[in-house]
């Protein structure tokens, strides 16, 4: 079976999700002010990009924070969440990944919870 980084569409296919996911938090009310007061879209999209590529089984490397340092003192909510796990998914729909693809990610999303939620 093809590692979850192929079934992204490797490096391209994982850029154009990046890109759709922070479109929709830009576009989704409950999480829109706080992407909209990131000072550097691209570095965010650029970290983004590295970690799920790494996280998938990707060859890039990461050169981000880890998840706790970089969610530490946003008093993130549940429903921010939420919300940014369906923005997720939207992007993940709107790039034609089936069904494995998301419980794929929908499982290390999850695995990352503690780490996210009012740290």
């Amino acid at each position: 079976m093809a590692s979850l980084y192929e079934r992204l569409g490797k490096a391209d296919g994982i850029r154009r999700v990046v890109d759709d996911i922070v479109a929709n938090h830009l576009a989704n009310p409950i999480v829109k002010p706080r992407f909209e007061n990131v000072k550097d879209l691209n570095h965010l999209k650029k970290t983004a990009f590295e970690f799920i590529c790494v996280g998938s089984g990707g060859p890039e490397a990461y050169t981000g924070k880890d998840m706790r340092s970089t969610h530490q003192g946003m008093n993130i909510s549940e429903q921010e969440y939420l919300a940014v796990m369906d923005d997720i998914l939207a992007a993940l729909d709107k790039n034609g990944m089936g069904d494995d693809v998301k419980s794929d990610v929908l499982t290390i999303l999850y695995s990352l919870k503690g780490e996210i939620i009012r740290v």
